[in-house]
């Protein structure tokens, strides 16, 4: 499994980003490559231009952190929904679910979504805490994501044998 890190935030670098660096760990531990990992602004063009430039990097698996609360600055989630095909709603329910568990009525402000773009790339966005992206990780993420990427791989193989 090969995986890249985009970091929304003003104030991180990737020095300083704990998230990614958790992120990166995590994953590798569970036997992924990281092919990218980037720190960029709350801007919503600079989110989109890194993440479709990692697109093109042919990673399985794309999460951001950061960027997904309901400030006026954080624009993560806007940035990225135009360019998913679709999106799982049951992963932020999910999220905030467990996250609502841990940090009371303050989880309600998170966007947190999951979703495939249309290059068949899984994709997480997560809130840039340290705390909710290892939950996310430990009880939804590292649980799911392979089956997850089985299913839409195997839905394409479904669509492309009933086309020929």
């Amino acid at each position: 499994m090969k995986f890249s890190i985009l970091t929304v935030s003003d104030s991180r670098t990737r020095e300083s980003d704990t998230s990614g660096r958790l992120l990166k760990e995590r994953l590798e531990k569970a036997g992924g490559a990281c092919l990218d990992w980037r720190v960029v602004p709350d801007d919503r063009v600079q989110i989109q231009a890194a993440y479709l430039q990692m697109e093109l990097g042919k990673p399985d698996l794309i999460i951001t952190s950061g960027g997904t609360g309901l400030a006026q600055r954080d624009v993560t989630i806007p940035a990225i929904t135009p360019l998913l095909a679709v999106t799982a709603p049951g992963f932020g329910e999910a999220f905030r679910q467990l996250s609502f568990a841990e940090i009371g009525p303050r989880a309600l402000a998170s966007q947190a979504l999951c979703g495939f773009n249309y290059s068949d790339q899984l994709t997480y966005c997560l809130p840039g805490s340290k705390n909710a992206v290892e939950t996310a990780l430990t009880k939804l993420i590292l649980p799911d994501f392979a089956h997850l990427l089985f299913e839409r791989s195997n839905q394409r193989k479904e669509v492309h044998h009933h086309v020929n």
